[in-house]
């Protein structure tokens, strides 16, 4: 389980494509001491395994399926992600509950920058519109964020200065992909309703 407290700002080192998987190779500084193998890390929201790491730099497998249905498969050599290792069971739940499990992607569509925050606006997969509140809670490339405004399928989100300086969403540009991951707990409910009636 992840909170959408982002720890730190990971590069790509390198994307080796094998066709049905991939294989990423990410730096992150003051990672190397505390990685484990087979541990979970949210790479952008989704959920990746550890499979070798040395140091500060670790390597993850990415089936073709994750690849097409997120936006790590536009990930390049260079790019930069936001890293979040799973919550500890004694650990602070100062997000909201998330999985690592991507329902879809959304596109920046405007970017409002003002002196003490930025507003970002999503334009949102259909699908999904129904588990969107105005002032609930979306992970937005693995960042537990507030839903400000809710206008037809365009969700727009205020970031403060220290999550426009501590998460990718700082160097964020009109026309990005990102991963979106909604509330977990409004589809438990929707399935459970669903099956009552």
């Amino acid at each position: 389980m992840f909170t959408g407290i982002v720890e730190a700002v990971g590069t790509v080192e390198s994307v080796s494509d094998a066709g049905a998987q991939a294989q990423f190779t990410i730096h992150t500084d003051g990672f190397g001491e505390e990685l484990v193998h087979g541990e979970s890390i949210a790479v952008n929201g989704v959920c990746l395994t550890v499979a070798k790491h040395t140091g500060d730099t670790w390597l993850a497998d990415v089936m073709k399926i994750t690849l097409d249905t997120t936006s790590l498969g536009d990930l390049k050599a260079g790019d930069r992600v936001n890293i979040e290792r799973a919550m500890r069971a004694d650990g602070r739940l100062g997000g909201h509950i998330m999985q690592g499990h991507v329902d879809g992607t959304a596109v920046l569509i405007a970017r409002d920058s003002q002196p003490d925050w930025d507003n970002l606006t999503f334009a949102l997969p259909d699908d999904l519109l129904r588990y969107v509140v105005r002032k609930g809670s979306i992970a937005l490339n693995g960042v537990s964020l507030t839903v400000a405004e809710l206008e037809g399928n365009e969700a727009t989100v205020s970031l403060i200065p220290t999550t426009l300086t501590e998460t990718i969403f700082g160097e964020a540009k009109v026309g990005d992909r990102a991963n979106v991951e909604v509330d977990v707990l409004g589809k438990y409910v929707e399935k459970m309703l669903g099956e009552r009636a």
